[in-house]
């Protein structure tokens, strides 16, 4: 069981602050476009801790923590989806960003 994960092995979903969103561009160095599922686009951080253990492509699921200022345009990445939980996350019918 990881620290992402809960306590029954289940697929970590957006805590109430945090937006799922698709990784449409990746912008350089450590910055990713991200379409959220609120319809907005923002340009997102992919923070120290994942830049060389977690290796982001566009059309990845993600987990999008927005900042508390800058909120519709700027936030940081905090959990990627591999393939099996994007198939977990639609069986239960949480709706993902196209």
């Amino acid at each position: 069981m990881s620290a992402q994960q809960g306590p029954s092995g289940d697929v970590r979903r957006p805590e109430q602050w945090e937006i799922l969103g698709i990784v449409s561009q990746l912008v350089g160095y450590d910055r990713v476009r991200v379409k959220c599922a609120d319809e907005k686009i923002r340009v997102c951080r992919i923070p120290g801790r994942m830049k060389k253990k977690v290796w982001l492509r566009e059309g990845d699921i993600v987990i999008v923590s927005p900042w508390d200022f800058q909120a519709d345009s700027r936030g940081d990445i905090v959990y990627r989806y591999v393939k099996d939980e994007v198939k977990k996350l639609k069986a239960e019918g949480i709706s993902l960003p196209a």
